[in-house]
């Protein structure tokens, strides 16, 4: 018999990256394999990605202020608990993960919590102010809602560790899961087809794929200050095909600086800011590049990163996306520093690449998804935390 799982989000708008992807992606094969599955989340239930969610979804806003408070939400989970075997929640500091706290505590309904990279002490070194106000809501909120759960999951070794680096007030129960997403549906050429269609300029380009939120913490500024200095470099007949795409939400204040840095280099006509693709658009931007870059200064998993090992698109990545290690050792990508030169050596190993190589390198990217990411295994361990710890928090 299956689990009946809910999972607790602050909103399954799919602009919201990787932690809704991830989810959807897990529910669909839990579905599979039996389990039911449901969403909780803080989105005004107008919106239309509470609609258009492919996971029933119990919209509990609309909430308010940037902590997405929601005073529907404990009466909810309290009122339901008892239609659910767990409640897993996805992410830290906003109301949606105390709130499951304060409805499930005291009761029997393990939850778990996905801390999806927000532990990193990479937001400590960067948001001094911000972390000294975490520190403020630390020790009543967050710290009890990892140190009452039946089990913290980390989507790697490397999160794991890192986390502890936090606060020094931290106690949880800790497990490592599989996480991944599903391989790429569709025809791969039909869709490459339809992404070159509606961007016919890039044709016969060589082009380098950045996919995700334009964001500080993803390093786009080392990106185009690396490939502006590496035109200025290399021999014109080089770099002439080269191309920078730019496919993710880039319409607010850090993403328009983005475009005004990429303008002030000279890159205006090298670089091609997409907007927000998904589906065969999204599959054919994978299958027209010919490599997928990521500077990140912190990455707790990387879905895109993942998502280009799939299509068979070799990665260039920071040692700051958590699952580097496992891209390094099967050869299929370069990894560097997250600074400038760092990302410099990434594309000048990139373009001076042997094209033999780099075949190697797409077959090794195909056979490191296949054997480390793929959602299935992913799905798989869930279901053994579950069964683990869950059943424990019960028994207990």
């Amino acid at each position: 018999m299956g689990f009946r799982i809910l999972h607790c989000i602050t909103s399954v708008n799919p602009a919201g990256g990787g932690p809704i992807e991830g989810l959807k992606q897990l529910a669909a094969v839990n579905i599979e394999h039996g389990h039911s599955v449901e969403v909780v989340s803080l989105d005004d239930p107008a919106s239309p990605w509470v609609r258009d969610c492919p996971v029933r979804c119990h919209a509990m806003g609309p909430s308010f202020s940037s902590y997405h408070y929601s005073p529907r939400l404990v009466p909810w989970l309290r009122a339901h608990r008892h239609e659910y075997d767990v409640v897993i929640v996805n992410g830290l500091w906003q109301y949606a993960s105390f709130g499951v706290w304060r409805a499930l505590h005291h009761t029997p309904t393990p939850y778990f919590v996905f801390a999806h990279g927000m532990l990193d002490p990479w937001f400590r070194r960067t948001y001094p102010i911000k972390h000294l106000k975490k520190w403020l809501y630390w020790p009543w909120a967050e710290y009890r809602v990892l140190r009452d759960a039946s089990a913290v999951l980390f989507t790697c070794e490397e999160e794991r560790r890192l986390a502890r680096q936090s606060f020094w007030l931290y106690k949880c129960g800790e497990f490592v899961v599989s996480y991944g997403t599903c391989a790429p549906s569709g025809n791969p050429e039909t869709q490459r087809a339809l992404f070159l269609d509606r961007f016919p300029h890039l044709r016969g380009k060589r082009c380098l794929l950045f996919l995700g939120r334009v964001h500080e913490k993803k390093g786009p500024d080392l990106l185009f200050r690396a490939f502006a200095s590496l035109i200025k470099q290399l021999p014109a007949d080089r770099m002439r095909d080269i191309h920078l795409v730019m496919a993710g939400p880039h319409d607010h204040a850090y993403g328009r600086e983005m475009q005004a840095l990429a303008a002030s280099l000279g890159l205006t006509e090298r670089v091609t800011w997409t907007g927000m693709v998904t589906g065969d658009l999204k599959w054919g931007a994978f299958h027209a590049a010919d490599a997928f870059v990521l500077t990140s200064h912190q990455e707790n998993f990387g879905i895109a990163v993942v998502e280009a090992l799939a299509c068979g698109v070799p990665v260039l990545i920071s040692n700051q996306v958590n699952i580097w290690r496992e891209i390094q050792q099967a050869g299929a990508g370069f990894v560097d520093s997250d600074d400038r030169a760092g990302a410099e050596r990434l594309l000048e190993q990139w373009v001076h690449v042997d094209p033999t190589r780099w075949q190697i390198m797409r077959g090794a990217a195909r056979k490191v998804f296949s054997e480390c990411f793929e959602i299935e295994q992913a799905a798989e361990s869930l279901i053994r935390a579950i069964q683990v710890y869950g059943l424990r928090s019960r028994a207990a």
